[in-house]
């Protein structure tokens, strides 16, 4: 058995993780999912990793599997860095670096070229909206579901500290290939010059937990096995 730690993304809660948490438990596994202080201003990724380690508890004794969807990828980071993780996987990520502030990591990586030339390839519009951007392939329920949920994002976690070093634990980077928040092309970019791997691809746009959990479970439950645990 193994310890999965699921990170949500911004303007989220773990209610994004709902459809692949009961997978993850069929095939044996525990399964922690922190709900991070995201609508508090006052708090960034040093208190959202500070929430997630409470929330993990007792659970840190096992050595963990911590995965981290979008801007969970910084509070992922830290986090492995802080308690007993066997292996981190970057999930349609925010991939860190060691010196720079969340803030920072727009510009320094590129991110608005990359993302207006793939609208563009697209035929999407300037400033599309959420459902266009987010939801192209999530079921119309759960969309709908999802829009309606009352959780609001603060700027607090852009204003946070520059990133510490970034953890040497076993990595694995898993971007989907239609994700229209964060390009394939960017994030293959993103993961060999930041952390020095080639990405695994997965189809989806970029909430692959609501569109794809059976698919996405699937990558995991390989990563683990091929991590050895």
């Amino acid at each position: 058995m193994a310890t999965y730690v699921l990170i949500h993304g911004a303007a989220s809660d773990s209610w994004y993780w709902h459809r692949v948490i009961p997978l993850l438990r069929a095939a044996g596994h525990d399964v922690v999912t922190p709900d991070l202080p995201v609508s508090d201003p006052a708090c960034g990724i040093p208190e959202y990793t500070q929430s997630a380690i409470e929330t993990i508890g007792e659970h840190v004794a096992d050595g963990l599997i911590v995965v981290a969807q979008s801007l969970g990828g910084f509070t992922a980071a830290m986090l492995a860095t802080r308690v007993p993780t066997k292996l981190l996987v970057y999930l349609a990520a925010m991939a860190p670096k060691a010196g720079e502030t969340p803030g920072e990591w727009w510009e320094a990586t590129g991110y608005s070229e990359a993302k207006q030339e793939n609208d563009a390839r697209l035929g999407i519009g300037e400033n599309p909206d959420t459902l266009v951007t987010f939801f192209h392939d999530v079921p119309e329920d759960l969309a709908g579901e999802a829009l309606g949920r009352p959780v609001q994002q603060s700027d607090g976690p852009f204003h946070s500290p520059p990133m510490p070093e970034l953890p040497e634990v076993p990595t694995r980077f898993l971007l989907c290939r239609d994700d229209r928040m964060f390009p394939a092309d960017f994030q293959r970019r993103m993961a060999k010059e930041r952390l020095g791997i080639t990405a695994d691809e997965m189809i989806g746009g970029h909430l692959p937990a609501l569109a794809h959990p059976e698919e996405l479970v699937r990558h995991l439950e390989r990563f683990r096995v091929e991590a050895g645990l």
